[in-house]
């Protein structure tokens, strides 16, 4: 059967159900370019999605040398041949008129054209200069979530052994280190203990600061379907915006901004209280129950409402879907994650899942969620935080090890204090500490909090910047060089999405102009200033993607992440292969924590933990005294309240979010006609109590201020809990008219980020983009009529539809095909080498 369907009016498609246990039906999805028929189509090139951290998996269609589509994957695990709207439109960016092509070089205060030798060369002189008047702490790399595994892995090598340097974070920093941190702190080690197939067994679903339906769209079709068939699952949301998700949902709790630890540890109180709990699996595999009882005894539901203004009632019928399920799958993301008290919050979701047992069987893990595409390998390759492999960073054996893969001293590897952390850098920046940043494939100028602070951080004369990405973003045009990158498509390499599905992308098109991959560029700057290791041999001894995957598979080799099992062969194909893959588990591992909390073992931990609520680093004799025998921890954590509360002159509360149709700060899905138009300008949403209060109504253009800036946009009236105010943080200024961005203007700044604070949370690191004070305040009325909503946003006024179904014009259109044609995902196995059939 085949059905053709607005993906921007209809973002989920159609339904294929199915009941537990089942197997979820392949869809097949296929989006052409405008005039293009599949019998056009020359080449058919395997990928995944690079635009959220589903990691669905699809081939690009070529056609004379351009890409002009793309199709899902049917034999994948991930997304059985879905793909969401940014799957489906988002490979147009590519081909973006204003894409950079050429280096740019910063003479007499303006970036001009120039080439490759002269670009390199800049930062190669700057580079040696800075090492031997400053050393190597003058020097900084700040990188993404977007980049593929051997980037990662050849950025951290060349910065940890090469320059020496402690300053090398990503921007999965803003979105997905509190779910490292969460993940080390219960169970030793990062990695996901659960699967995306948990979804298909589970009865019941909890959903803690994750709309999923919009940040992971795929997988919400996944749970659509099991809505629609037999015995179909309980689902409970935590949210304070009542999404599709909360729609859909059993019991929705919409707390307080700020009071995610009151609210868990009430949950955790119940559970205990009735008796809820697995005693043979917590005596098994656990420590610290004692503790955390105690600590919770005092967290009634009474207690919980009070602080976080929920009803008791609805605290205890949550808690009771949680402690009478069968097989329970939590997933957590930003509303947990960029809010206060993030990793304590994060790490009581574990609690629930051990004090349960409810951990390492099919239907029953917990999923602390990815922001971005390729988070996962950031982390694992050490380009975020911690060494490459999960290797501890206070461990002399550990660090020893990683010394030997590379063949330096254990000595040249930084390790005598934490890496340095996102915020840290941007810090001695500031200060003058760190004169030299390069930026790989991120935006910071529209994505950190406080941007005030952050572009004259950019901006100062005696901070060399390098920036190396797609487009001319707000962070390229402060920059004093820039370096033209490949897109995804036009290079190749693996990367890993947030459930460990590694994924292989080929190369479908040639770059355009002088464009190169990332991995190029950083094995251009490695030859260019000839690092070495011990015996005089290259550092960086590899010289293309795949060469660079061998070299990380001896890296990864007897760790949690092992992908010595891996290959390009083996990827090429069919579908993803989850980590760890290896002689063991030949065919990769679906779920971790089978038989407890295998990599806490004092001798092998990534990490010996941190205090929830200084952020404290416990010591490795503290951890061998209370986990000798390496299981998992129950770690109780004290709600506090956040730092900034509202009050008379700031009276809301700020929080951000995302939405469906944009990724990030929209260089690639504000470049892309469909998803534009979809959600074209920033939004402010708020209560229609709060409105009223006002004098506010749906359309009137607002002013949302905090004691750091402010931002502008058009009122939408929602069902958002009183008191809040929720804001997307995609939109930037590169595509406002002249005279309408950040220092003011007939529209004033739309960056979410204007507006901000500086903070973070202890343990991870993170920053905080949930819990700011706010004020709000009439500009100008409006028409009277809604504001444009994605059709997405259950919480506003307007039906879901009312987007016009010819927003993306026709091809907003995506053929779905189910039970005929390749749809069985049986046959993609034989594709020849590429994916090409």
């Amino acid at each position: 059967m085949r059905r053709e369907v607005d993906r921007i009016a209809e973002p989920w498609g159609s339904r294929t159900p199915y009941g537990r246990h089942g197997r979820w039906p392949a869809r097949q999805d296929t989006c052409l370019a405008e005039g293009v028929a599949e019998e056009d189509v020359e080449r058919w090139v395997q990928t995944a999605s690079v635009l959220h951290s589903d990691g669905d998996a699809m081939d690009l269609a070529v056609k004379d040398g351009a890409l002009v589509g793309v199709r899902g994957r049917v034999a994948d695990r991930v997304n059985r041949g879905r793909l969401g709207p940014k799957d489906a439109f988002g490979w147009q960016a590519n081909a973006s008129a204003d894409r950079l092509t050429r280096p740019l070089v910063r003479e007499g205060g303006r970036l001009v054209p120039s080439d490759w030798d002269t670009a390199m060369g800049l930062i190669v002189s700057r580079s040696r200069e800075l090492l031997a008047e400053r050393g190597p702490g003058a020097i900084g790399f700040y990188t993404s979530g977007q980049l593929f595994l051997e980037e990662y892995y050849t950025l951290a090598v060349l910065a940890r052994a090469g320059i020496g340097t402690s300053h090398l974070d990503g921007n999965t920093r803003l979105c997905t280190s509190t779910a490292a941190e969460a993940l080390k702190e219960s169970f030793g080690c990062d990695g996901q203990p659960g699967s995306y197939d948990d979804f298909d067994h589970a009865d019941t679903l909890a959903f803690f600061g994750h709309n999923i339906a919009e940040t992971q769209p795929v997988q919400w079709m996944r749970i659509l379907d099991r809505l629609d068939g037999p015995d179909p699952p309980r689902l409970v949301c935590v949210d304070p915006r009542p999404t599709r998700v909360a729609l859909r949902a059993d019991v929705h709790l919409a707390p307080r901004a700020g009071t995610n630890v009151a609210l868990l540890n009430a949950l955790l109180h119940e559970v205990v209280r009735t008796g809820r709990t697995d005693p043979a699996y917590i005596a098994a595999h656990t420590v610290g129950f004692d503790e955390l009882a105690e600590a919770v005894r005092p967290c009634t539901p009474r207690w919980a409402a009070r602080i976080c203004d929920v009803p008791a009632r609805a605290v205890e019928e949550a808690a009771e879907l949680l402690g009478t399920a069968e097989r329970l799958l939590s997933t957590v993301l930003q509303g947990v994650y960029q809010s206060h008290q993030a990793t304590a919050a994060a790490v009581q979701v574990n609690n629930l899942h051990l004090v349960r047992g409810m951990l390492g069987r099919p239907g029953a893990g917990v999923l602390q969620m990815n922001g971005q595409p390729t988070a996962q390998n950031t982390r694992e390759c050490g380009a975020d935080g911690d060494l490459p492999g999960f290797r501890n960073w206070e461990n002399d054996t550990h660090v020893a090890d990683l010394a030997e893969v590379w063949n330096v001293e254990p000595e040249r590897i930084p390790h005598h204090a934490p890496p340095t952390h996102a915020m840290q850098m941007f810090r001695y920046a500031e200060q003058g500490s760190l004169r030299m940043l390069w930026i790989s494939g991120t935006n910071p100028a529209v994505s950190l909090p406080e941007l005030p602070r952050i572009r004259a951080v950019l901006a100062q004369d005696r901070l060399f910047t390098v920036v190396q990405d797609l487009f001319p973003t707000e962070t390229a045009l402060l920059a004093d060089v820039v370096l033209p990158a490949a897109a995804w498509g036009e290079k190749t390499g693996t990367f890993t999405n947030a459930d460990r599905t590694v994924h292989l992308s080929e190369r479908a098109v040639a770059p355009p102009g002088q464009a190169r991959p990332d991995l190029d560029i950083f094995l251009d700057y490695a030859r260019r200033m000839d690092f070495r290791d011990k015996d005089g041999g290259p550092l960086v001894g590899w010289r293309d993607a795949e060469s660079a995957f061998e070299a990380w598979k001896r890296c990864s080799a007897g760790r949690p992440c092992d992908y010595t099992g891996l290959s390009y062969g083996l990827l090429r194909g069919g579908s993803g292969i989850q980590w760890p893959c290896n002689e063991a588990a030949p065919g990769g591992t679906e779920r971790l924590c089978t038989d407890g909390a295998g990599w806490a073992h004092p001798d092998v931990c990534e990490s010996y933990g941190k205090d929830l609520v200084t952020g404290a680093p416990v010591s490795a004799v503290e951890y061998r005294s209370l986990n000798p025998d390496g299981k998992a921890v129950l770690k109780a954590a004290e709600y506090l309240p956040p730092h900034e509360p509202p009050d008379t002159a700031h009276p809301f509360q700020l929080t951000t979010g995302r939405t469906l149709y944009h990724f990030h700060t929209r260089t690639k899905t504000g470049r892309t006609p469909q998803l534009a138009a979809a959600a074209p300008d920033v939004w402010v949403e708020m209560s229609a109590a709060d409105a009223a209060a006002l004098g506010l109504d749906e359309g009137d253009l607002v002013e949302v201020s905090t004691p750091r800036g402010a931002l502008r946009g058009r009122l939408r009236v929602t069902g958002i809990r009183r008191g809040l105010v929720f804001v997307p943080f995609h939109y930037g200024y590169w595509d406002t008219p002249a005279g309408s961005g950040p220092d003011g203007g007939a529209v004033a700044g739309r960056a979410a980020n204007e507006a901000t604070v500086t903070d973070w949370d202890p343990a991870s690191k993170q920053p905080l983009f949930k819990t700011a004070a706010a004020a709000v305040a009439l500009v100008e009325k409006g028409s009277g009529r809604p504001s444009p909503a994605p059709t997405n946003t259950a919480s506003a006024p307007v039906a879901a539809g009312s987007v016009p179904a010819t927003a993306g014009g026709p091809a907003a259109r995506v053929l779905e095909t189910v039970g005929d044609g390749d749809a069985d995902g049986d046959d993609d196995r034989a594709d020849p080498p590429g994916g090409v059939r």
